[in-house]
């Protein structure tokens, strides 16, 4: 097995996609921390890995404090006598527009997913440097981070700052022989499950039927199982020169997604006053305006509901 001797923790593993990467791991030989702030949800979890052979332990507590981390860390190195593999993968959804989004939606979403990452990180690393071992680091991005989503200013901010944290992870503990990259996943989900346009394939996942070829081919969309196995792989030694990317996964389809580089470049001698800009910024770059969200084609006419 891949992974044969490792230690993982994965955050917020009770269920969803969360579960399927700890079971992942687990059954690639890895021992798992798993990690939930419900104890019946994260102690059901251990049990379906270990029914399946597994190694598994729970911590119950919410990501985000860095009290959190040292447990999770503490919990893996006294349980299983090492840490090897972090994935951070908790989350908590508060969306709303703009002008209804309250500071506790805000504060919340950051705190669990931004800074719950960065403590989770934080203390991970220090262990691993400590201790020498070449460990691996993957974070869970989202499309909504990479391209912004209509009611989720919150939940964009916390997932575009994963990103810019990993990128700047990976230089950091580049030396130390650690990775650290970020999985965006799209898979079928609680939030998917009330979007129309996604029913015909949470229909088919309910049932235990194969997905149609439409949304696992045409827009990578997928089930958590779909997703876990890229997390087992960037967990392993096999993925020790990948580190500092973005990686899209879904269904059928696997995606390495740029990093932001310019897409036009102009001088103007003197510099860009208010008054050059408003002659030429159209002509210059007006056509090369970047799109924002997701485009999504057309179901075809047999999806439709």
């Amino acid at each position: 097995m891949s992974l044969d001797g490792k230690v993982a923790i994965v955050t917020g593993s009770g269920r969803g996609l969360g579960l399927a990467y700890a079971q992942e791991l687990a059954r690639q030989g890895a021992a798992v921390v798993v990690n939930d702030v419900s104890a019946e949800i994260a102690e059901a979890a251990v049990k379906s890995i270990q029914d399946n052979g597994g190694r598994a332990v729970a911590v119950v507590a919410a990501v985000g404090p860095a009290e959190t981390a040292r447990r999770l860390v503490r919990t893996a190195v006294d349980t299983f006598g090492r840490l090897d593999i972090l994935v951070t993968n908790a989350g908590v959804l508060r969306d709303t527009v703009l002008w209804k989004m309250s500071d506790d939606d805000f504060d919340l979403v950051i705190d669990v997913h931004l800074r719950g990452t960065f403590t989770c990180v934080r203390e991970a690393a220090t262990y691993m440097r400590e201790n020498q071992i070449a460990g691996r680091i993957v974070c869970i991005g989202s499309p909504t981070g990479q391209r912004g989503n209509f009611g989720q200013t919150n939940y964009a901010a916390a997932k575009a700052g994963i990103v810019g944290m990993v990128r700047t992870w990976a230089m950091e503990l580049k030396k130390a022989g650690i990775t650290a990259n970020a999985v965006v996943p799209v898979a079928a989900t609680a939030m998917t499950a009330t979007v129309p346009y996604f029913a015909a394939a949470v229909e088919a996942e309910a049932k235990d039927e194969p997905m149609p070829a439409f949304f696992r081919h045409d827009l990578g969309f997928g089930t958590s199982a779909d997703v876990a196995g890229l997390i087992a792989y960037l967990a392993s030694d096999d993925a020790a020169t990948v580190t500092g990317q973005v990686i899209g996964i879904g269904g059928d389809r696997l995606q390495l997604w740029s990093h932001p580089e310019p897409v036009v470049t102009e001088y103007h001698q003197g510099g860009w006053t208010f008054d050059v800009l408003a002659a030429e910024f159209p002509e210059l770059l007006g056509e090369h305006q970047q799109s924002v969200g997701e485009r999504f084609p057309a179901l075809p006419e047999e999806l439709q509901r």
